[in-house]
C-alpha cells in the first residue's frame, strides 16, 4: 500500500479523525471513480446515485478493509459492484434483460445533458455496449481511464493474462462493429 494511502487510512480508521480524513479521500477519488462508474451506468444522474451509495459504503465498511490491496482498487471494487447492482436493478425495474438495458442505456445518452460526445462518441458507447459485461468493464478501465492491467486485476479480481484476453477480444469487437480495419 503506498504511504500516502497506509496514513489516509489510519487517520479513516481512527474516530477523531475520520470525518477530515474522509473529505480528503473524496477529494482524492471522487472525480475517477465518478468517470468509472459513469462509464458502466451511462446517465449522469444515475452516475450521481451510485458514486454517493459507493462513498456511504466505504465510509461505513472502511473498518473492515484489510489493506491486502490498494485502497483505491477496494474502492473501484465497491463501486463497480454499486454499478452494477444499480444496473441489474434498473433491469428488474425495466423488464429488460442485461443486453436489452445496455442498449436502452446507450440509446438514452444523446437525451443526457450531460453527453458531450459527437456521433463518433455515440457509435463507440453503442460498441461497447454489445459487448459482454467483463469485456466492458476492462475495456473501459483499459481505454478510457488508462488503469494498467495490474491495477485492473486487483479491482476485478481477475488474472491480468485473462484481463489481456478480454481487451484484446473487446477491441476487435469494436473495430468490427465500428468497421475499422
Amino acid at each position: 500500500m503506498k504511504k500516502d494511502d497506509a496514513k489516509l487510512l489510519a487517520q479513516l480508521k481512527t474516530l477523531p479523525t475520520r470525518n477530515e480524513a474522509f473529505k480528503k479521500l473524496l477529494q482524492l477519488y471522487k472525480e475517477r471513480l465518478y468517470w468509472h462508474i459513469r462509464n458502466i451506468v451511462k446517465n449522469h444522474d444515475d452516475t450521481d446515485d451510485v458514486l454517493q451509495n459507493t462513498f456511504i459504503k466505504i465510509y461505513n465498511n472502511i473498518d473492515n478493509f484489510k489493506g491486502e490491496s490498494q485502497l483505491y482498487s477496494w474502492m473501484y471494487r465497491i463501486a463497480t459492484n454499486e454499478a452494477i447492482t444499480f444496473l441489474n436493478q434498473k433491469a428488474k425495474r425495466l423488464q429488460l434483460n442485461s443486453e436489452e438495458l445496455q442498449h436502452y442505456l446507450v440509446e438514452n445518452i444523446e437525451s443526457d445533458i450531460y453527453f458531450e460526445g459527437d456521433e463518433i462518441q455515440l457509435k463507440l458507447q453503442k460498441a461497447i455496449a454489445g459487448l459482454p459485461q467483463k469485456q466492458q468493464q476492462v475495456f473501459n478501465m483499459k481505454y478510457f481511464q488508462e488503469m494498467k492491467y495490474r491495477e485492473i486485476s486487483e479491482i476485478l479480481e481477475t488474472s491480468e493474462g485473462a484481463l489481456k484476453a478480454s481487451y484484446h477480444l473487446a477491441v476487435k469487437k469494436i473495430k468490427e462493429s465500428l468497421k475499422i480495419d
